[in-house]
């Protein structure tokens, strides 16, 4: 008989394949307990792709609501509960995206009268490099160091090999440090004395 592993993340695994069972016997506690514990990473995740909050909360109330019939879909033996509902929510932006790039529409952007916010800038200058990598580079990146999955879970997500992640990864770092350096917004690096 095996040892029980006392971790954190043990425990949380447990209650994720606790509340997928139960959600695939249709129970809605089980699906409750997958939207508390997963909606904050789906809405981050979205709002990644389609830059737009409120857009971003719909698709993801929407993934959870669909979630109730597609969970029957899912094989725990493939791919970690966490990394295939990402990929649900992948498809589900990218379909969001797709339906919008139908309709022609002029984009206005008003400027922000708070120009001397050093915080608001860098964000701007880091959406603006990340948005000049390839996109493959880009999901890698945000999907690694916003959501905080692990390559492997990035690798399920993405339908990817864990070495493919690993060289988008690296790729990705060094276009997004590029990117930055031209705009004159790259991290500050100490140097040993």
């Amino acid at each position: 008989m095996s040892t029980p592993s006392t971790g954190v993340g043990s425990a949380e695994s447990l209650l994720v394949q606790e509340a997928v069972r139960r959600a695939k016997q249709g129970d809605r506690e089980g699906i409750r307990l997958l939207y508390v514990r997963f909606s904050g990473d789906v809405l981050r995740y979205v709002n990644s792709f389609v830059r737009d909050y409120h857009e971003a909360e719909d698709i993801t109330h929407n993934v959870f609501a669909k979630l109730i019939t597609a969970i029957t879909r899912y094989e725990e033996r493939a791919t970690p509960f966490a990394a295939w509902i990402m990929r649900v929510a992948r498809n589900a932006a990218l379909d969001y995206l797709r339906a919008r790039r139908a309709i022609p529409t002029d984009e206005l952007r008003i400027a922000d009268s708070d120009e001397g916010d050093p915080g608001l800038e860098r964000g701007l200058d880091i959406r603006e490099a990340l948005e000049e990598l390839p996109t493959d580079q880009r999901e890698v990146l945000v999907l690694r160091h916003v959501m905080g999955l692990t390559p492997v879970e990035i690798a399920g997500t993405l339908a990817r090999t864990e070495s493919s992640i690993h060289g988008l990864h690296h790729r990705g770092r060094r276009a997004l440090q590029g990117a930055l350096e031209a705009r004159g917004a790259a991290p500050i690096v100490l140097q040993a004395a």
